[in-house]
Protein backbone atom coordinates (compact mmCIF):
# COMPACT_ATOMS: atom_id res chain seq x y z
CA UNK A 1 0.00 0.00 0.00
CA UNK A 2 1.55 3.38 -0.97
CA UNK A 3 -0.27 6.52 -0.63
CA UNK A 4 2.14 8.32 -1.63
CA UNK A 5 3.02 7.15 -5.03
CA UNK A 6 5.85 9.94 -5.24
CA UNK A 7 6.95 13.83 -5.02
CA UNK A 8 8.06 16.15 -7.30
CA UNK A 9 9.47 19.70 -5.61
CA UNK A 10 7.58 19.39 -2.16
CA UNK A 11 4.41 18.44 -4.55
CA UNK A 12 3.32 14.80 -3.10
CA UNK A 13 1.10 12.63 -5.66
CA UNK A 14 -1.58 10.76 -3.53
CA UNK A 15 -2.36 7.28 -4.76
CA UNK A 16 -5.89 8.00 -4.02
CA UNK A 17 -6.62 10.95 -6.41
CA UNK A 18 -4.19 9.15 -9.05
CA UNK A 19 -6.30 6.02 -9.45
CA UNK A 20 -9.71 8.61 -9.70
CA UNK A 21 -8.14 10.42 -12.26
CA UNK A 22 -7.45 7.23 -14.62
CA UNK A 23 -10.39 5.81 -13.75
CA UNK A 24 -12.56 8.59 -15.18
CA UNK A 25 -9.95 8.68 -17.93
CA UNK A 26 -10.99 5.13 -18.55
CA UNK A 27 -14.94 5.49 -17.69
CA UNK A 28 -15.06 8.54 -20.43
CA UNK A 29 -13.24 6.79 -23.12
CA UNK A 30 -15.74 4.01 -22.55
CA UNK A 31 -18.51 6.62 -22.72
CA UNK A 32 -17.33 7.62 -25.85
CA UNK A 33 -17.37 4.05 -27.32
CA UNK A 34 -20.96 3.05 -26.16
CA UNK A 35 -21.86 6.45 -27.72
CA UNK A 36 -20.91 5.51 -31.06
CA UNK A 37 -22.21 2.25 -31.15
CA UNK A 38 -25.39 2.91 -28.93
CA UNK A 39 -25.90 6.83 -29.78
CA UNK A 40 -28.65 8.77 -31.42
CA UNK A 41 -26.05 10.31 -33.71
CA UNK A 42 -23.22 8.02 -33.68
CA UNK A 43 -20.66 10.42 -35.41
CA UNK A 44 -21.67 13.52 -33.19
CA UNK A 45 -23.13 11.76 -30.15
CA UNK A 46 -18.92 11.10 -28.88
CA UNK A 47 -18.07 14.56 -28.54
CA UNK A 48 -21.53 15.51 -26.94
CA UNK A 49 -20.99 12.59 -24.33
CA UNK A 50 -17.58 14.20 -23.81
CA UNK A 51 -18.83 17.48 -22.96
CA UNK A 52 -21.52 15.44 -20.21
CA UNK A 53 -18.46 13.64 -18.80
CA UNK A 54 -16.93 17.19 -17.41
CA UNK A 55 -20.52 17.72 -15.61
CA UNK A 56 -20.42 14.29 -14.19
CA UNK A 57 -16.41 14.76 -12.84
CA UNK A 58 -18.33 17.81 -11.01
CA UNK A 59 -21.67 16.00 -9.50
CA UNK A 60 -19.42 12.80 -8.40
CA UNK A 61 -17.05 15.44 -6.03
CA UNK A 62 -19.85 17.87 -5.27
CA UNK A 63 -22.24 14.92 -4.41
CA UNK A 64 -19.96 12.36 -2.15
CA UNK A 65 -18.55 15.27 -0.24
CA UNK A 66 -22.44 16.94 0.51
CA UNK A 67 -23.62 13.30 1.47
CA UNK A 68 -20.24 12.78 3.91
CA UNK A 69 -21.17 16.16 5.19
CA UNK A 70 -24.85 15.91 5.64
CA UNK A 71 -24.31 12.01 7.28
CA UNK A 72 -21.74 13.35 9.30
CA UNK A 73 -23.37 16.38 11.13
CA UNK A 74 -26.75 14.69 11.48
CA UNK A 75 -24.73 12.10 13.53
CA UNK A 76 -22.81 14.46 15.54
CA UNK A 77 -19.02 13.07 15.01
CA UNK A 78 -16.62 15.26 15.97
CA UNK A 79 -16.32 15.61 12.29
CA UNK A 80 -19.66 16.95 11.93
CA UNK A 81 -19.00 19.28 14.84
CA UNK A 82 -15.60 20.74 13.24
CA UNK A 83 -17.66 21.38 9.77
CA UNK A 84 -20.45 23.46 11.71
CA UNK A 85 -17.51 25.01 13.85
CA UNK A 86 -15.91 25.96 10.68
CA UNK A 87 -17.51 25.72 7.84
CA UNK A 88 -15.27 26.56 5.63
CA UNK A 89 -13.59 22.57 6.29
CA UNK A 90 -16.44 21.31 3.94
CA UNK A 91 -14.51 22.03 1.17
CA UNK A 92 -11.55 20.51 1.96
CA UNK A 93 -11.95 17.50 0.14
CA UNK A 94 -7.96 16.64 -0.15
CA UNK A 95 -8.48 16.01 3.62
CA UNK A 96 -10.83 12.89 2.91
CA UNK A 97 -14.16 12.58 3.19
CA UNK A 98 -16.70 11.07 0.31
CA UNK A 99 -19.27 8.93 0.27
CA UNK A 100 -19.75 6.76 -3.26
CA UNK A 101 -23.44 6.70 -3.11
CA UNK A 102 -23.58 10.60 -3.05
CA UNK A 103 -20.99 10.93 -5.62
CA UNK A 104 -23.31 8.53 -7.60
CA UNK A 105 -26.55 10.74 -7.34
CA UNK A 106 -24.29 13.84 -7.88
CA UNK A 107 -23.44 12.75 -11.65
CA UNK A 108 -26.36 10.91 -11.99
CA UNK A 109 -28.39 14.77 -11.53
CA UNK A 110 -26.01 16.78 -12.87
CA UNK A 111 -25.35 14.07 -16.32
CA UNK A 112 -29.04 14.20 -16.78
CA UNK A 113 -29.24 18.46 -16.95
CA UNK A 114 -26.41 18.51 -19.56
CA UNK A 115 -27.58 15.59 -21.75
CA UNK A 116 -30.93 17.55 -21.51
CA UNK A 117 -28.88 21.16 -22.29
CA UNK A 118 -26.84 18.61 -25.62
CA UNK A 119 -30.24 17.44 -26.81
CA UNK A 120 -29.60 13.72 -25.66
CA UNK A 121 -32.07 11.92 -24.13
CA UNK A 122 -31.05 11.69 -20.61
CA UNK A 123 -32.75 8.61 -19.54
CA UNK A 124 -30.70 6.53 -22.82
CA UNK A 125 -27.62 8.93 -21.46
CA UNK A 126 -27.80 7.42 -18.08
CA UNK A 127 -28.30 3.57 -19.43
CA UNK A 128 -24.70 4.32 -20.96
CA UNK A 129 -23.02 6.14 -18.50
CA UNK A 130 -23.67 3.87 -15.60
CA UNK A 131 -22.17 0.99 -16.99
CA UNK A 132 -19.02 3.32 -18.35
CA UNK A 133 -18.71 4.60 -14.88
CA UNK A 134 -18.39 1.52 -13.09
CA UNK A 135 -15.35 0.35 -14.99
CA UNK A 136 -14.28 3.46 -14.41
CA UNK A 137 -15.09 3.00 -10.44
CA UNK A 138 -13.03 -0.74 -10.85
CA UNK A 139 -9.66 1.43 -11.55
CA UNK A 140 -10.97 4.23 -8.57
CA UNK A 141 -11.19 1.42 -5.90
CA UNK A 142 -7.82 0.75 -6.43
CA UNK A 143 -6.72 3.63 -4.57
CA UNK A 144 -8.84 3.11 -1.81
CA UNK A 145 -6.71 -0.17 -1.69
CA UNK A 146 -3.21 1.56 -1.57
CA UNK A 147 -4.35 4.85 1.01
CA UNK A 148 -5.86 2.55 3.47
CA UNK A 149 -9.63 3.62 3.02
CA UNK A 150 -12.94 1.89 2.99
CA UNK A 151 -10.75 -0.98 5.10
CA UNK A 152 -12.21 -4.09 6.26
CA UNK A 153 -13.09 -6.21 9.73
CA UNK A 154 -10.57 -8.63 11.32
CA UNK A 155 -10.72 -11.55 9.73
CA UNK A 156 -12.16 -14.71 11.92
CA UNK A 157 -9.49 -17.46 12.78
CA UNK A 158 -11.83 -19.93 10.49
CA UNK A 159 -11.45 -17.76 6.99
CA UNK A 160 -8.11 -17.06 7.85
CA UNK A 161 -6.74 -19.38 4.88
CA UNK A 162 -8.33 -17.40 2.49
CA UNK A 163 -6.23 -15.74 0.09
CA UNK A 164 -6.23 -12.03 -1.29
CA UNK A 165 -8.91 -10.41 -3.00
CA UNK A 166 -10.53 -12.05 -0.21
CA UNK A 167 -8.32 -11.20 2.16
CA UNK A 168 -5.51 -8.67 2.62
CA UNK A 169 -2.44 -8.79 5.37
CA UNK A 170 -2.10 -4.74 6.32
CA UNK A 171 1.70 -3.63 5.93
CA UNK A 172 3.64 -2.85 9.26
CA UNK A 173 4.57 -0.49 9.79
CA UNK A 174 1.83 1.80 8.06
CA UNK A 175 3.42 3.82 5.24
CA UNK A 176 3.20 7.32 5.80
CA UNK A 177 -0.38 8.88 5.88
CA UNK A 178 -2.10 5.40 5.85
CA UNK A 179 -5.65 5.11 6.67
CA UNK A 180 -5.78 1.62 7.89
CA UNK A 181 -4.99 2.94 11.61
CA UNK A 182 -2.18 1.80 14.04
CA UNK A 183 -4.45 -0.97 15.44
CA UNK A 184 -4.50 -3.03 11.96
CA UNK A 185 -1.25 -2.86 11.44
CA UNK A 186 -0.49 -6.30 10.49
CA UNK A 187 -3.62 -7.55 11.10
CA UNK A 188 -5.76 -9.35 8.13
CA UNK A 189 -8.33 -8.16 7.48
CA UNK A 190 -11.34 -8.44 4.82
CA UNK A 191 -10.36 -6.86 1.07
CA UNK A 192 -12.82 -4.57 0.75
CA UNK A 193 -11.81 -2.57 -1.57
CA UNK A 194 -10.24 -5.09 -3.94
CA UNK A 195 -14.12 -6.80 -3.65
CA UNK A 196 -15.27 -3.21 -4.31
CA UNK A 197 -13.55 -2.96 -7.48
CA UNK A 198 -14.71 -6.43 -8.57
CA UNK A 199 -18.05 -5.70 -7.86
CA UNK A 200 -17.94 -2.51 -10.08
CA UNK A 201 -16.83 -5.05 -12.53
CA UNK A 202 -20.03 -7.25 -12.15
CA UNK A 203 -22.79 -4.88 -12.22
CA UNK A 204 -20.68 -3.37 -15.48
CA UNK A 205 -21.06 -6.35 -17.28
CA UNK A 206 -24.40 -7.12 -16.15
CA UNK A 207 -25.13 -3.38 -17.48
CA UNK A 208 -23.26 -3.98 -20.55
CA UNK A 209 -25.57 -7.36 -21.16
CA UNK A 210 -28.68 -5.47 -20.14
CA UNK A 211 -27.49 -2.88 -22.69
CA UNK A 212 -27.68 -5.23 -25.59
CA UNK A 213 -31.14 -6.45 -25.26
CA UNK A 214 -32.93 -3.87 -23.75
CA UNK A 215 -36.22 -3.09 -24.85
CA UNK A 216 -36.31 0.25 -23.59
CA UNK A 217 -34.61 3.43 -22.13
CA UNK A 218 -33.88 3.39 -18.41
CA UNK A 219 -33.97 -0.64 -18.43
CA UNK A 220 -30.53 -0.53 -17.81
CA UNK A 221 -30.01 1.91 -15.14
CA UNK A 222 -32.90 -0.06 -13.05
CA UNK A 223 -30.74 -3.24 -13.22
CA UNK A 224 -27.56 -1.39 -12.23
CA UNK A 225 -28.91 0.40 -9.65
CA UNK A 226 -30.82 -3.02 -7.82
CA UNK A 227 -27.10 -4.82 -8.82
CA UNK A 228 -25.23 -2.54 -7.03
CA UNK A 229 -27.27 -1.75 -4.24
CA UNK A 230 -27.39 -5.69 -3.67
CA UNK A 231 -23.89 -5.94 -4.05
CA UNK A 232 -22.77 -2.89 -2.25
CA UNK A 233 -25.19 -4.04 0.73
CA UNK A 234 -22.96 -7.49 0.89
CA UNK A 235 -19.65 -5.97 0.78
CA UNK A 236 -20.67 -3.37 3.94
CA UNK A 237 -21.14 -6.38 6.01
CA UNK A 238 -17.58 -6.93 5.80
CA UNK A 239 -16.56 -2.71 6.08
CA UNK A 240 -14.36 -2.00 9.05
CA UNK A 241 -14.03 1.48 9.07
CA UNK A 242 -16.74 3.31 11.43
CA UNK A 243 -16.36 6.76 9.54
CA UNK A 244 -18.49 5.77 6.82
CA UNK A 245 -21.56 6.52 9.40
CA UNK A 246 -23.30 3.67 11.37
CA UNK A 247 -27.06 4.04 12.61
CA UNK A 248 -28.95 2.06 15.17
CA UNK A 249 -26.14 1.08 17.71
CA UNK A 250 -23.60 0.09 14.62
CA UNK A 251 -25.97 -2.11 13.19
CA UNK A 252 -26.17 -0.92 9.72
CA UNK A 253 -24.23 1.39 7.52
CA UNK A 254 -25.47 4.88 5.67
CA UNK A 255 -24.47 2.94 2.84
CA UNK A 256 -26.91 0.24 3.68
CA UNK A 257 -29.80 2.15 4.29
CA UNK A 258 -29.62 3.52 0.62
CA UNK A 259 -28.95 0.50 -0.38
CA UNK A 260 -32.25 -0.66 1.02
CA UNK A 261 -34.16 2.41 -0.52
CA UNK A 262 -32.07 1.90 -4.34
CA UNK A 263 -32.91 -1.04 -4.57
CA UNK A 264 -36.42 -1.23 -3.37
CA UNK A 265 -37.31 1.48 -6.43
CA UNK A 266 -35.69 -0.24 -8.69
CA UNK A 267 -37.43 -3.70 -7.90
CA UNK A 268 -40.98 -2.06 -8.36
CA UNK A 269 -39.69 -0.18 -11.29
CA UNK A 270 -38.67 -3.25 -12.98
CA UNK A 271 -41.43 -4.98 -12.10
CA UNK A 272 -43.94 -2.19 -13.28
CA UNK A 273 -42.21 -1.93 -16.73
CA UNK A 274 -41.95 -5.38 -17.08
CA UNK A 275 -44.26 -5.02 -20.39
CA UNK A 276 -42.55 -2.35 -21.81
CA UNK A 277 -41.81 -1.99 -24.97
CA UNK A 278 -39.98 1.79 -26.39
CA UNK A 279 -38.03 2.04 -29.73
CA UNK A 280 -34.86 2.75 -29.28
CA UNK A 281 -31.73 4.79 -30.88
CA UNK A 282 -30.03 2.02 -31.27
CA UNK A 283 -31.98 -0.87 -32.44
CA UNK A 284 -30.64 -1.41 -35.50
CA UNK A 285 -27.09 -1.77 -34.62
CA UNK A 286 -27.64 -3.39 -31.20
CA UNK A 287 -27.37 -7.46 -31.23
Amino acid sequence: MHPILFEIAGFKVRAFGAMVALGFLLGSWILGRLAARFGQDPHGDPQRYASITTWIVFGVILGARAMYVVVETLQGSQVGQGFLEDPLSIFYVWQGGLVMYGGMLGAIGLGMWRARQLGVAPVHALDLGLVAGFCGQAVGRVGCLLVGDDHGKLVPEAWSWLPFPATLRVPDPLPPESLFGLQNAGQLLWATQPLMSIKALIVAFIGWQVLKRRRYAGQVSLVVLLSYSVLRFGVEMLRGDAVRGLWFDGTISTSQLVSLVVGAFALVMLWRCRDRRDPLPDARRAG
